[in-house]
């Protein structure tokens, strides 16, 4: 049971499935299903698909994950951001509207399906974690702008022809303004200022859904559509054919920039959304487990002429609020999404696109985070850096290459951090009986011809021509120099380079009349520095268990209460 369980993580829920937590699964379930048919619709449109892709990206994908995902409370489905990533990769291969764009867009679903459950498989779950905190921020808030804007040809109801950059479609809608249509604005104004009101004022009514309700009844009662207004027309009924995404190497190869993208940013949203969840119910949630649950859920939509889906922020806080305990409450949404598909999509017929123009901006723009690029300028500028510069490159050049240029830059900080490390020049403090920085400390103790230094990071070939410069400078400063020790307790690791880098030094000192000592070498570090030969070199001396032992056998007397025999047993010299 325990193997069947690692496979199909749904039998521990179903196992231990509760009757009291019925209602709550079946209550979510209706909630969720109630806020995804428009969203999900809305969501299509954004991914330049028809507005019926939404709907079955919302059905096969969330029963999927019910079964293979680690999350009980995460909602799948459509989401804002991947509809633009989707957009941005397909509409620039095929036009939109046509068979060949659906086709990429089912193609694109499973690409993405197939990356992600190899990683989960793999194990590679934390490659991830190379988009940092602040690439997400600024990524997200860009493509929410962009997001927000590309919803304009629908509000103003003109046929913007600048679908690709934010200024060239700011600047075609100032040019055509006066083309607007009336009537679609003030239908598109009106049910944003409708959906802004109730989710300040009653955040868990479905308005969403009212306004789909209401827009669509005032267009068919007042023959709206006929004085120009823009409307989602014939959603075919019924469920969609399976049928494998045609396979081409060209259209593989063009996509995968685009996949690869979405597999992370779309993981990135989701993980964070259900560790956020699982932290609240005490929960734990497997990110490998994650990718392998979406990777399928993507994969298994492809067959069914969906595009790509992950677990949404909003949907999956409503989920939870409703009374969510298990994924049985994203079945039953997805349940009522193919009731929809069969029996009531002639609903939609005279729904307005500028009303789904108006979901999508009301939810996308609450992503736009204006406190954190402050609240990281203030800790550490360098990260606000970091999410000004993915934030401009994915305003000014692109989606997939904001992400890019936020990943380059966050690797290129770390190197430079790596290669810059830490250094401090230590001191006694004999009431605390504790060595600290001087320039932290200033009334730290010295010791006359004795260097105590600390380094704080990993040393390698990129970091050790930094190092040598410091010890270079700081002997040049001190004439009197005849011992140096080196507090290696924050060094977790050594390469080779830096092993050979560190034997030279050590005898070039020693050809100056200076002795180095290391202390607090860990274990591991200490294994390597054996394996290199340094003890049949130089001996044991060369390590110390502390500072306290190193500075003991140069002769530095500490106050008699700190006092430390040189003794060097096992455990010592193995610390």
């Amino acid at each position: 049971m325990d193997r069947l369980e690692s496979i199909l993580p749904a039998v521990s829920w179903l196992r231990r499935y509760k009757r009291r937590d019925l209602f709550g699964d079946l209550s979510a379930g209706l909630i969720v299903a109630i806020m995804l048919i428009p969203q999900g619709m809305a969501y299509a449109l954004l991914a330049g698909l028809p507005p019926v892709t939404g709907l079955y990206a919302s059905t096969v994908p969330l029963v999927v994950y019910a079964l293979f995902g680690s999350s009980r409370q995460l909602a799948v489905g459509p989401v804002a951001i991947v509809s633009l990533l989707t957009f941005s990769g397909v509409s620039l291969i095929a036009k939109q509207g046509t068979a060949e764009y659906l086709a990429l867009a089912a193609l694109l679903a499973l690409m993405v399906g197939v990356i992600q459950a190899l990683l989960g498989l793999l194990r590679a779950g934390f490659i991830t974690n190379f988009l940092s905190h602040a690439v997400v921020s600024g990524f997200t808030s860009a493509a929410a702008l962009i997001i927000g804007l590309s919803q304009l040809k629908h509000l103003l109801g003109v046929g913007l022809h600048s679908s690709h950059g934010v200024f060239p479609l700011l600047a075609e809608a100032l040019q055509r303004l006066a083309e607007t249509n009336l009537v679609t604005l003030t239908i598109g104004m009106g049910s944003i200022i409708f959906l802004l009101t109730l989710k300040r004022l009653a955040p868990r009514f479905p308005a969403p859904l009212v306004v789909v309700g209401l827009g669509s009844l005032i267009v068919y009662l007042f023959r709206l559509d006929q004085r120009g207004v823009g409307i989602v027309g014939e959603v075919p009924a019924g469920l969609p054919s399976v049928a494998l995404p045609a396979l081409s190497l060209d259209a593989v190869a063009a996509l995968l920039p685009v996949a690869l993208t979405i597999a992370f940013v779309s993981f990135m949203e989701s993980i964070a959304v259900a560790r956020s969840i699982a932290a609240k119910e005490r929960d734990k949630v497997d990110a490998n487990r994650e990718l392998i649950g979406l990777g399928l859920a993507n994969v298994v939509g492809s067959l069914f002429r969906a595009y790509p889906v992950t677990g949404g922020f909003s949907r999956s806080a409503v989920n939870y609020q409703a009374g969510a305990r298990t994924p049985l409450a994203s079945i039953v949404t997805a349940l009522l999404v193919v009731l929809t598909l069969l029996f009531f999509t002639p609903l939609f017929t005279y729904l307005p696109k500028a009303v789904l123009a108006a979901i999508v901006m009301v939810a996308v723009f609450g992503l736009i985070d204006l406190k954190e690029p402050r609240q990281l300028f203030r800790l550490k500028p360098v990260d606000g850096w970091t999410l000004v510069i993915t934030f401009a490159a994915t305003l000014l050049v692109g989606v997939e290459q904001g992400i890019l240029a936020g990943v380059g830059f966050s690797l290129l900080v770390f190197v430079w951090r790596s290669a810059y490390p830490h250094t401090a020049e230590l001191g006694y403090l004999p009431k605390e009986d504790v060595f600290r920085n001087v320039r932290r400390y200033p009334e730290a103790e010295t010791f006359a011809g004795v260097l105590m230094t600390r380094v704080d990071a990993s040393l390698y070939f990129a970091n050790m021509a930094f190092l040598e410069r410091r010890m270079a400078d700081a002997i040049a400063d001190r004439p009197e120099l005849k011992h140096i020790v080196i507090d290696f307790s924050a060094v977790n690791d050594v390469d080779a380079v830096a092993l050979e880098t560190l034997a030279e030094r050590r005898r070039e000192l020693a050809e100056q009349g200076i002795d180095l000592y290391l202390a607090s070498v860990k274990g591991p570090v200490r294994d390597l520095m054996v394996k290199a030969g340094w003890v049949e070199t130089w001996g044991d001396t060369i390590f110390h268990p502390s500072i306290k032992h190193a500075l003991a056998e140069v002769g530095v007397e500490l106050p008699a209460k700190q006092r430390i025999s040189v003794s060097f047993g096992a455990a010592e010299r193995n610390p």
